[in-house]
């Protein structure tokens, strides 16, 4: 960014140093004590120098070497954002320029530079102190790079944004497609095409982010289901609404910027009438269940769907009606048998579908349900220790018996005439409550929240995984039994998910795991700097939701041998990412004295400086201080967030002279008690500023009165992280000791609040949930936890810190004063002397000071003779100071993505001739030079790496190929309840195989053996007569699985309108056929082949005409099949070597 920011008529304003700052405010009488440069500097030399926005070169004209690509280095003024605010590829193109123009034209000037400065032996900007004792422990430098060394190398899908500019439109989800990744937001759907990713938007709005699509405006998502077999997505919605949506309106985003309209849904309909939808599943017969709150489950039975969704134009407006009136309600049903009453008293905030085990897991926080997906009657009710909690109908034969004949025979509910008595009923509620009086009583309430489940999955061996808020992994059997748990980390589990033979977990610390099916962890690496709030796996890459709204892709594969490769050539192309930024801050320090100022007053101290500053950021101290004040202020904090009267009058007069609303915007406010700190920024810089965050550290009586403490404001300024802190410490000469505890207890406990739950809160000032402690490495580790103001990239102490001078009277300090020898003054002064011995302010800068010192003054005395002379005669002192500290671990350090920001003090200088309070007030101007990552051009980087890299495309073919496979037969033919046995055959001699098997669609036969009415369930659901099973397992190396495809008894179908049954039917017994298709990859593949698998039911037992030749395509031709010939069950080494030397029937690539 150009250190020249246009005011409100576009013009540039010149920028103020140190030398000639006199001039342009004589009337204010700013002192400042005199370095040495060149007399002849004028007014224009300084013009000069703000136009250079990362190098600072001599004053002298004569020696200045001009730019080589002045056009091309500024980055945030408006000439410049005209040059490099082209849209998608044709910007990213001009946007790589501009960032290698940069790097060449720094490398050269900084040249110069050195060269200049060793000759005229001047330091850019003023003359620091540097305290000791930097660098080490809590004060150690947080670590920056061009690539994380600690973690694999990430696609930064959507990097994390500014949380002001997502109010309304916060994500809270994603579910990764075999093309799209898509996000439910709060107010509707985004889609990202994952063959876009490496690419750039074309919005202005979001430059850095990947090409999406957004959808109409609806209620917040709050879960995504996909329909693979007919290219939906199934949206529940906060209005308790389930929409559908086509994944092929997803893509291109790019005819979004041509003027396409934005994502419509296909179809609504009102789910819940008294709730939102929470969860929602698909299960292995194509239904679609639905939960709420207070325990609601509703079924939408799939003929229901299939006929809205089938409807012609002319019948679409009948869809959302006939779907809405075809439910099951569950809740309703179980509890009238006087079952389940404990599970229906819970949200429903977790669904799963175990597809081989034909059931449905529903989970509230502590409680599990599990459910026959075909019959959908209640089997079992545990807790999440694994204890069963109630008396099921599952658990008693005579209810079990009861309840499966209502479901087949769909008899009308009658008390009169059902066999479960009252009584029985009565025994099961009053059973159920004592369990639930148990629980209280055994563990409370606390115990249960931190036990309480986060996430659930289901794995491709059929485990069930699920994670709890104290970071305990349970892992389940299908019938719902505990066995064994995992603990790896401290934070809650917030969501995992599962690829091949990996397990991905995602923390509320904002860590990640990665396990295998066993449980063993294989790595981790902090992800986000908030909570991972979502994973979903697609495209090759895991692709994790941070709180703040940041998405990143991790490749299914890391940790491994390819991060390192990635790792070393995404650095080595730094310089083609690398954005510079430059801005002026100006920092204000006042101890009003429970007093006001005026306007003039205001006008010297902030508005006379302000003219090219980027950033103001005020202290005040002793703005309100009786004691009543105080006492309220203890017990009601909320003052903080609020503000005194006497804090908004002094913000409101603030703002005034710094034309708040026209050129600055307020973005952030903290009072406690008499401290009060805020921030302004220029108007055309906002959109790069946000994530306010604010903080307050009383240190007064029992660390709990705020007259003395610190308050602080922590923001992002592009995509760097600096916090503010303004301070009142330990007042007296005396009290050295107190002053350096003071400083100690604020910077390891100022803790900035953070939303209170982990959908975003856009408003700054929230009590913090969670208290993130991280280490230097990005470990967790409670007994060298680092504060958060250690992980800042730069911070501003500033306040009456209330340091003194030491061995000196009051006469002396006048006469040293008068004279203006401030040399010796310092050498007394307690602040420096502690610093040096490394006691306070570690590792932090301050200019030299070159003012005289700003307290004690009498009220309305002008000049130096203000100085107090009282009967006390305080001996002045510098009590007012601003301190800071930036990137650099050296002062040779210059800006990069290692050291992201530098900063120098082009001013430091007090304000002696405003007379409203004892102290006077100082102000502090750092030009800083901001070094960030430009995702768009990084991104299009990695992605050249992953399609270029030889090593990298060597490396992933391999990981990606899909092992060898057989399946026994591509024919099955069942005649009354037969059952046949299907044998997968994995002959690679080193690679494990996943298989999964769904069904593609089912077809009527006809007489003469042709099929028709070809269609396919809900998510490749199967049709009720045929049971396949396991649906999807691990083949180890030179392994057979088996398995099972028989006929299920004829099913009574059921039609419910209004949640009651109206008529039934059973299946027609016409012959049927379906196609399975057995999907076969290796544990990290993307790709997969397909095997293709005929199963017809006959009935009718006519002979059969011969064979047609099997067809490869979705919609096979039609045929007749032959039976097929199979041996029974069995691992004979016969039978092993027969399949192994078997070549597949039918193999495609999918």
């Amino acid at each position: 960014m150009d250190s020249r920011i246009d005011d409100e008529d576009g013009d540039l304003l010149p920028s103020t140093s140190s030398n000639n700052s006199s001039n342009r405010r004589n009337n204010f009488h700013c002192y400042s004590e005199k370095f040495t440069f060149n007399n002849s500097d004028s007014d224009s030399d300084a013009g000069e120098l703000a136009g250079n926005s990362v190098r600072k070169l001599s004053l002298d004209e004569t020696n200045r070497t001009p730019k080589l690509f002045d056009r091309f280095y500024a980055t945030s003024s408006s000439d410049d954002e005209d040059f490099s605010s082209g849209s998608g590829q044709n910007g990213v193109v001009r946007k790589r320029l501009d960032n290698m123009i940069q790097f060449l034209d720094r490398k050269i000037t900084s040249e110069q530079t050195v060269s200049n400065s060793n000759v005229k032996g001047e330091s850019q900007g003023l003359p620091e102190f540097i305290g000791k004792g930097g660098g080490a422990g809590i004060f150690k430098l947080p670590v920056r790079g061009a690539v994380h060394p600690d973690r694999p190398p990430s696609l930064d899908l959507r990097p994390h944004p500014l949380r002001e500019r997502q109010i309304g439109r916060f994500l809270r989800n994603v579910l990764c497609t075999d093309d799209g990744l898509w996000a439910g937001s709060e107010c509707g759907v985004r889609v990202w095409n994952l063959s876009e990713m490496y690419e750039a938007a074309e919005d202005e709005d979001e430059d850095d982010v990947a090409p999406f699509v957004e959808s109409v405006r609806t209620s917040p998502t709050l879960c995504l289901v996909e329909d693979l077999s007919n290219r939906l997505i199934w949206s529940g919605h906060k209005d308790g609404r389930i929409r559908c949506w086509k994944m092929d309106n997803e893509i291109s985003s790019r005819e979004k910027i041509c003027g396409r309209d934005p994502l419509k849904e296909v179809l609504s309909w009102q789910a819940h009438h008294h709730g939102p939808v929470l969860s929602m599943v698909m299960t292995s017969y194509g239904d679609l269940w639905s939960g709420s709150e207070g325990g609601s489950i509703k079924i939408w039975p799939w003929e229901g769907i299939e006929k809205s969704i089938s409807l012609i134009n002319e019948e679409r407006h009948m869809a959302a009606l006939s779907i809405e009136r075809s439910y099951v309600d569950l809740r309703s049903q179980t509890m009238h048998n006087g079952t389940g009453n404990n599970i229906f008293s819970a949200d429903v905030k977790y669904m799963l579908s175990d597809r081989s085990g034909a059931k449905v897991w529903t989970a509230g926080y502590l409680s599990f349900a599990l459910w026959d997906a075909q019959t959908r009657v209640l089997l079992k009710i545990f807790n999440t220790d694994g204890q069963v909690e109630n008396i099921l109908a599952a658990q008693d034969p005579v209810i079990e018996d009861e309840m499966r004949m209502k479901v087949v025979t769909n008899q009308k509910k009658d008390k009169s005439q059902s066999s479960i008595s009252f009584f029985q009923r009565s025994r099961n509620a009053i059973l159920g409550a004592a369990d639930a009086v148990r629980r209280v009583a055994a563990k409370g309430g606390l115990g249960d929240d931190n036990r309480r489940t986060e996430a659930l999955i289901i794995t491709v061996d059929g485990m069930i995984w699920s994670g709890c808020a104290n970071g305990l992994l349970v892992q389940w059997d299908r019938n719902g039994n505990r066995l064994q748990d995992f603990h790896y980390h401290a934070f809650s589990v917030q969501c995992l998910c599962t690829y091949g033979s990996r397990i991905w977990v995602g923390y509320a610390s904002g860590y990640m795991q990665v396990l295998d099916l066993n449980g063993n962890l294989l790595g981790g690496w902090m992800a986000h700097s908030s909570p991972v709030i979502d994973l979903s796996v697609g495209g090759g890459y895991v692709f994790t939701l941070a709180n703040h709204g940041g998405i990143r892709g991790w490749s299914v594969i890391s940790p491994g041998p390819v991060d390192g490769i990635l790792r070393s050539e995404l650095a080595s192309k730094e310089f083609l990412y690398t954005r510079l930024e430059n801005l002026k801050i100006l920092a204000g320090t006042w101890n009003v004295a429970q007093g006001r100022a005026s306007p003039d007053s205001l006008i010297s101290w902030l508005g006379s400086a302000a003219a090219d500053i980027g950033i103001v950021v005020v202290g005040l101290q002793e703005v309100d201080m009786g004691a009543g004040f105080l006492a309220m202020s203890a017990a009601k904090e909320s003052v903080g967030l609020e503000g005194s009267s006497a804090g908004q009058w002094w913000l409101e007069m603030i703002g005034k002279t710094l034309d708040e609303g026209s050129t600055f915007i307020r973005v952030g406010f903290r009072q406690l008690a008499g401290l009060v700190i805020s921030v302004w920024v220029r108007s055309n810089i906002s959109r790069y500023v946000g994530d306010v965050d604010v903080a307050a550290v009383p240190c007064g009586f029992g660390r709990a009165i705020g007259n003395k403490g610190a308050v602080g404001l922590r923001m992002r300024v592009y995509d760097r992280t600096v916090c503010f802190v303004n301070c009142h410490f330990a007042a007296h000469l005396e009290a050295v000791g107190r002053r350096n505890a003071d400083f100690d207890h604020v910077y390891r406990n100022m803790i900035f609040s953070r939303p209170s739950n982990f959908l975003n809160a856009a408003a700054a000032g929230v009590s913090s949930a969670i208290q993130m402690l991280r280490s230097a490495n990005g470990a967790f580790n409670s007994a060298e936890a680092m504060p958060e103001l250690s992980e800042a990239d730069m911070v501003v102490f500033l306040g009456d810190l209330n340091y003194r001078l030491d061995g000196i009277s009051y006469d002396e300090a006048r006469d040293f004063i008068s004279q203006r020898c401030f040399d010796w003054l310092r050498e007394r002064d307690q602040l420096h002397t502690e610093m040096e011995a490394g006691n306070v302010f570690q590792g932090m800068r301050e200019a030299v000071i070159g003012f005289p010192p700003t307290y004690k003054f009498e009220r309305h005395q002008i000049g130096l003779a203000g100085y107090d002379s009282g009967e006390k005669k305080r001996i002045p002192a510098w009590c007012d100071r601003i301190l800071y500290r930036d990137s650099r671990s050296t002062s040779a350090s210059t800006c990069s993505l290692d050291c992201p920001v530098v900063s120098s003090v082009l001013q430091y200088e007090a304000c002696m001739d405003v007379t409203d309070s004892d102290h006077k007030p100082v102000r502090c101007i750092f030009n800083v030079e901001i070094a960030r990552v430009d995702e768009s051009v990084r991104r299009q980087e990695y992605g050249e790496i992953i399609r270029s890299n030889e090593k990298v495309v060597l490396m992933l073919r391999e990981l990606n190929r899909v092992p060898e496979s057989i399946v026994s037969t591509n024919n099955i033919i069942l005649q009354n309840s037969d059952a046949s046995i299907l044998r997968i055959t994995n002959k690679s001699g080193k690679n494990k195989a996943i298989f999964e098997i769904i069904c593609e669609g089912e077809s009527t036969v006809k007489d003469d053996g042709q099929v028709f009415d070809y269609r396919a369930r809900g998510s490749f659901g199967f049709p009720r007569w045929l049971e396949v099973n396991p649906l999807e397992g691990v083949i180890a190396p030179d392994q057979i699985v088996e398995i099972s495809v028989h006929h299920e008894d004829h099913q009574t179908l059921e039609e419910f309108v209004d949640g009651v049954p109206q008529n039934s039917w059973c299946e027609d017994a016409k012959d049927k056929e379906v196609v399975l298709a057995i999907n076969v990859r290796g544990c990290f593949s993307t790709e997969r082949k397909c095997h293709r698998v005929r199963v017809r039911h006959c009935f009718s037992g006519k002979p059969l005409p011969a064979e047609v030749s099997p067809n490869n395509s979705n919609h096979l031709q039609p045929n007749v099949l032959r039976r097929s010939d199979f041996k029974p069950s069995g691992f004979s080494p016969d039978v092993v070597d027969d399949l192994i030397n078997l070549n597949s029937p039918c193999i495609s690539p999918r």
